[in-house]
């Protein structure tokens, strides 16, 4: 949570330019309970109307709802629609957008009927005539302009003769010549219209297509990744896969990869994947924009994506709901960091196979103080997996009588999973972890400089195996029964009248 709170601090304020297809997303929403006696289907009796910013709309939307400071450069038509569209963007953004007005285009509309919860129908308004010549280039100038004052450029494709290969050329160009990143939401098979952008955003479908490779696997994945990457020419690739999450290809710049992150899928409901490519092109633009590795913007934009398909329609994500969306699922992350003894044996084996060290310690972690995470941070320094043993409630009441412990032993095992330098925490119920060491079998065994090697419970088990023992420097001035002493004290003192 502290990483996710500064990089939303990160990205407040930034100055992203989007240009693209932007259009009208129009919802009609009501109750089927009848069907028309014209015809066999069902009649939509309309309770409410809404209408939104879609395509290139939407990308400023999300990046408004995120707390970047958006630039915009669009096409409209000279009709209703689009002056409604004209009317949304100043409502969003005020200054800092340029929407070109075109007789030769008709503002693209897309119209859902829902009832539900559900998607009916969808009517398209789309008379597909290209831009003029001459509006293109104001577009480009105005776009050339506002990329002086920008830190990503953000380009979202939806077909609609905005983004034409020399338009695309030159901003790209002029991007990649003031060192400011460019992230492609990409339409079509030809990528190469792309080149030289740094990023592009397909879902799995549109790389399948634009790669001519299956997309199924995490392997086929990066292989179609890849392919795309020496083929067009391009930086990296973020492919968002749907309930798979995402998959981050770096390309080496020499047509090879260079780095490989999958991200899980955050969404624990998926209600409607309207725009959700749209959420994530704004997200990990703004991220970039603030500075954030491709990992850390990929990762932000990821928890966004999750936030916005639980939403109905063409919704956006706001950095209040990411925190709250990054916090619940570090809960169950470490939640699922808590094992029983078979569990944690069994994936001990599995990192070991793997040819990581795996390092063990134990304690009661009544009240966490910083004693014991300079004993957790050295251990984890010393070993690539690290696996604590705490000590049940019944345990702890024997070694440190019966006011203690302080906290349950479920309140002690979440604590301690929360933390980043432990990888897994295993409860046992005897006065000593000797046959939990025994079980787990790790390479590491590790223990506070106040015992001797000969005095640590276990090691005879871990040398015996070839492992080492690592008896942790202390912190003075810090444990749990002076914590308590002085907490005592405290209350005495009020209870005086002090």
């Amino acid at each position: 949570m502290t990483d996710l709170a500064a990089e939303l601090q990160a990205i407040a304020g930034v100055k992203v330019l989007a240009v693209g297809d932007v259009m009208l997303d129009r919802y009609l929403t009501g109750a089927v309970e009848r069907i028309s006696p014209e015809a066999p289907i069902p009649v939509l009796r309309v309770l409410r109307e809404e209408t939104a910013l879609g395509g290139a709309g939407n990308v400023l939307r999300n990046l408004v709802a995120l707390g970047a400071d958006p630039l915009f450069c669009g096409v409209i038509g000279d009709d209703a629609q689009g002056r409604e569209v004209q009317y949304l963007v100043g409502e969003a953004l005020g200054g800092g957008a340029h929407l070109i007005q075109d007789k030769t285009v008709a503002t693209t509309v897309k119209q859902r009927m829902l009832s539900g919860g559900q998607q009916l129908l969808r009517a398209d308004w789309d008379a597909g005539g290209l831009p003029r010549d001459q509006t293109l280039e104001t577009l480009e100038s105005f776009a050339l302009d506002l990329l002086k004052q920008a830190g990503a450029l953000l380009l979202s494709d939806y077909g609609k003769g905005v983004l034409q290969a020399p338009v695309l050329r030159r901003l790209i160009g002029a991007a990649r010549t003031a060192g400011l990143p460019v992230v492609v939401d990409p339409k079509g098979r030809d990528y190469s219209r792309y080149a030289g952008a740094d990023f592009v955003t397909p879902n799995r479908r549109e790389l399948a297509d634009a790669s001519g490779l299956p997309t199924g696997s995490d392997a086929e994945v990066v292989a179609a990744a890849a392919r795309v990457i020496a083929e067009a020419d391009l930086g990296a690739v973020l492919a968002t896969r749907s309930e798979q999450g995402m998959t981050l290809v770096l390309g080496d710049g020499e047509g090879g990869v260079a780095q490989v992150v999958h991200l899980p899928a955050e969404a624990q409901e998926v209600f409607d994947v309207s725009g959700a490519g749209d959420t994530v092109v704004a997200a990990f633009g703004a991220g970039l924009a603030g500075g954030l590795s491709a990992s850390a913007a990929a990762g932000l934009a990821n928890i966004a994506a999750g936030v916005v398909v639980a939403k109905r329609g063409t919704a956006v994500a706001f950095s209040d709901e990411l925190l709250r969306a990054g916090q619940k699922a570090r809960l169950l992350g470490a939640e699922a960091k808590i094992a029983d003894r078979s569990a944690a044996a069994a994936q001990a084996g599995t990192w070991q196979v793997q040819g990581l060290t795996v390092g063990f310690t134990n304690g009661c972690f009544d009240i966490l103080h910083p004693g014991h995470l300079h004993l957790l941070r050295q251990a984890r320094a010393a070993c690539d997996r690290l696996i604590v043993g705490l000590n049940s409630d019944a345990s702890v009441r024997r070694l440190k009588g019966a006011a203690r412990p302080v906290q349950d032993e479920a309140a002690r095992a979440a604590v301690l999973a929360s933390l980043a330098d432990v990888d897994r925490v295993v409860i046992f119920g005897e006065d000593t972890p000797y046959d939990l060491i025994g079980a787990v079998g790790p390479d590491l065994l590790v223990k506070g400089a106040d015992y001797s090697e000969a005095q640590v419970v276990g090691a005879d088990l871990v040398k015996a195996r070839g492992g080492k023992v690592l008896l942790a420097e202390l912190k003075d001035g810090h444990s749990t029964t002076r914590t308590l002493e002085k907490l005592e004290s405290a209350d005495s003192g009020w209870e005086d009248g002090r």
